[in-house]
């Protein structure tokens, strides 16, 4: 790895009006565009943490760099529009159209208005923002929307750090969970380096590539990826925090194809009943899968091959559970519990067969 594009040396806050740190000796590095989410319980700084990055806070002592460079060498006020920051109550200018509200740190910056032009036509097809919501004010929209155009106005001058404290609290669980996902499509395209504090460790696992688990007084407990963490938390607050159902939250972040599926009983539609009677007996099943140059067709069992001379006589029925290569294994498992047979057919690509997955091939990986 490179340069960090955040470094935290040994970083102490405290406040004037408290005995106590608010951050204790925290050193942390973020690589350039990860995610680094900083979570824990009320009192432990990660807020005040997150606001020394760009000098909202400044820090007691100990040093903060944004790409190589000490912030506090830094101007303020220029040190900020070279952040994005987005917060929960969204901040929008109730007095200025989106658009205008958008545009924000490029009118700032001094670009071109054609440029700006063209920067906000382009934040508003990523967020998906309707063109007539451009020249209506903040109090006109959903809560959703206004969030969606706080992130769209942190990105407007396309900074290579974002700072974004409980972005998502604010909004229902059902619009929250949209934002999480959309955001996280459009960081997989655009590769920010983003510090990003909640209070909610699922949504911590969901967002992160790595975690910052704070306790009370800004002391770092564990710094991580959500898989590492999730299989081997640090001590017992970690594992408390994180809380129960640790191995369900795992399989949340594990997808199929980073596991080895099995085979399973296969047939083509040539084999004769017996070959597929014979194979079913080998794996110790009553069916098997019929594939066709690499194809799924479905499954037969003996009772449909009665009286057939080849498998392919026979009508394949569908698997109830199929998964893909995209999917997690939590997904996987839901699949699972709900179908009669308790196996999932893995296709890639289509009906490209790659093999089952079954209840005792995720419980290893919850046990690993």
């Amino acid at each position: 790895m490179g340069e960090p594009m955040i470094r935290l040396e040994d970083v102490v806050k405290r406040f004037s009006n408290s005995r106590t740190l608010a951050v204790d000796h925290l050193s942390l590095e973020i690589q350039e565009g990860e995610t680094a989410v900083l979570v824990g319980p009320s009192g432990c700084g990660k807020t005040t943490t997150m606001k020394m990055i760009n000098r909202l806070e400044e820090p007691t002592s100990g040093k903060i760099f944004v790409d190589g460079s000490d912030v506090m060498s830094q101007d303020p006020v220029q040190l900020r529009r070279g952040i994005g920051y987005v917060i929960q109550t969204i901040g929008l200018m109730p007095h200025r159209t989106i658009a205008q509200n958008i545009a924000t740190v490029p009118q700032l910056l001094g670009w071109e208005d054609s440029r700006i032009k063209d920067r906000v036509a382009e934040l508003v097809e990523m967020f998906e923002l309707r063109d007539e919501l451009l020249t209506r004010y903040p109090g006109e929209l959903s809560g959703g929307q206004r969030q969606r155009v706080g992130v769209a106005r942190a990105l407007a001058a396309d900074p290579p750090v974002m700072l974004m404290d409980e972005p998502f609290g604010a909004v229902d669980p059902i619009v929250r969970a949209r934002l999480q996902d959309q955001f996280l499509d459009i960081q997989d395209r655009l590769k920010k380096t983003i510090v990003f504090v909640t209070h909610d460790i699922d949504e911590a696992i969901k967002m992160a590539d790595r975690i910052a688990i704070l306790n009370v007084g800004g002391t770092l407990e564990q710094y991580d990826t959500p898989k590492e963490i999730l299989r081997k938390p640090a001590n017992g607050f970690v594992e408390e925090f994180i809380g129960s159902e640790r191995g369900l939250k795992r399989l949340a972040l594990i997808k199929v194809n980073e596991i080895r599926v099995e085979e399973g009983p296969v047939v083509s539609p040539e084999d004769t009943v017996q070959r597929a009677l014979t194979v079913m007996e080998e794996f110790g099943t009553s069916w098997a899968s019929v594939v066709d140059g690499g194809e799924l067709l479905g499954w037969v069992d003996a009772g449909t091959m009665h009286g057939m001379t080849t498998a392919g006589e026979a009508t394949p029925q569908r698997f109830s559970a199929y998964v893909t290569a995209e999917n997690s294994l939590r997904e996987a498992l839901d699949s699972l519990i709900t179908s009669e047979t308790q196996v999932a057919a893995v296709v890639w690509e289509g009906q490209r067969y790659r093999g089952i997955l079954n209840l005792d091939q995720i419980s290893r990986e919850i046990l690993g």
